[in-house]
Formats: C-alpha cells, structure tokens, sequence
C-alpha cells in the first residue's frame, strides 16, 4: 500500500468518524430539547456542524469527536483560532438570515468514543464560546 493509499484511508476513516460524532450529537440535542435546523452550513470563513434552537435562543454547534485519549479531549480541540472562526461564521449566517438582532450562543458538544469505536460520553458545553 503506498503512502498516498494511508493518508486516504486515514481521510476516510477520521470523516466517518466525524460523521458518526455528528449524529450522536444531533441524537442528544434532540432528546434535551434543541431543534435542529440546518447541518453543515458553510461560508467564506468556515463551517458550523450544526445549527438549532433551544428555548427561544439561536444555538450554533461546533462538534468534536475523539476515539481514544491519545489527542486530549474532544472539546481542547476547539482553540482560540477555531473560536474566532465560529464566531465569523455564526455572524455570517445571522446576516445571511437578516437576523442579526436574534439572541444566539455557540454551543460545543464532545463526543468521547473508547479507542475501539465504542461511544463512552457526550458532553454539551452550553456558551463554549464568548464573544
């Protein structure tokens, strides 16, 4: 197998992974009341995974999925850079909708999987990011 072969599978592997945390996540959100409105909105400056409503409020969803703890928690993954990269597409959809006055937070979900793919926790961290 050649090193190009590796780093597609690798590729493909991480995205069903991230497929898979996406849909964990959507599962939960659901089941503690958000309702989600759209999936994977992309702008300019980013992406959002998911994108819903809870108690009034516009909720912006960023999720982060790990299998093992080799990389740290999901959610460490969400650095200052990432931050202000959501914040940039949050604002960008909220213009983009012409409901720029709405209130609105970003919510960050970790998916912890166990290293064999065996779902072991998910967090919702409720204003994760601050403006």
């Amino acid at each position: 197998m050649t090193q190009g072969q590796k780093s597609r599978r690798a590729t493909g592997a991480r995205q069903e992974l991230g497929r898979t945390g996406e849909r964990l996540a959507l599962e939960r959100l659901s089941e503690t009341g958000y309702r989600i409105i759209e999936r994977n909105f992309r702008c300019q400056y980013g992406e959002i995974d998911l994108i819903g409503e809870e108690s009034g409020e516009l909720v912006f969803v960023e999720v982060k999925t790990r299998r093992g703890n080799a990389y740290g928690l999901p959610e460490e993954a969400v650095t200052a850079i990432k931050q202000r990269r959501l914040v940039q597409v949050a604002l960008s959809y909220l213009d983009l909708h012409d409901c720029t006055e709405r209130s609105w937070r970003i919510d960050v979900v970790a998916i912890q999987m166990s290293a064999n793919g065996k779902l072991e926790e998910i967090r919702i961290h409720r204003h994760a990011v601050t403006m």
